[in-house]
């Protein structure tokens, strides 16, 4: 249910009585970027999603785990990196 246009003058109004009107603009541009930051991420978790559903619904990791394990690599310990390297040379 959307505020009417008299509710939403009257939380304006609330707002500027209580933190004054030099923190309207700077409000708004917070709303603004932290709205970008959102979409942001929503993008970056639906690319994600998408890579790993095309990996059988493994992650980066559990895909890389199961490739180390396959091929007899020590992962305990290790970074992502580092059992990286160690698949490659092998």
């Amino acid at each position: 249910m959307m505020p009417s246009s008299s509710e939403m003058l009257f939380i304006l109004a609330l707002f500027v009585l209580f933190f004054g009107i030099d923190r309207l603009p700077k409000l708004a541009r917070s709303l603004g970027m932290a709205k970008g930051e959102f979409q942001k991420g929503i993008g970056d978790s639906h690319n994600a999603t998408e890579a790993d559903l095309e990996r059988g619904g493994k992650t980066e990791t559990a895909e890389l785990t199961e490739k180390a394990e396959s091929a007899g690599v020590e992962i305990e310990g290790k970074t992502v990196d580092e059992v990286k390297d160690d698949l490659s040379e092998e």
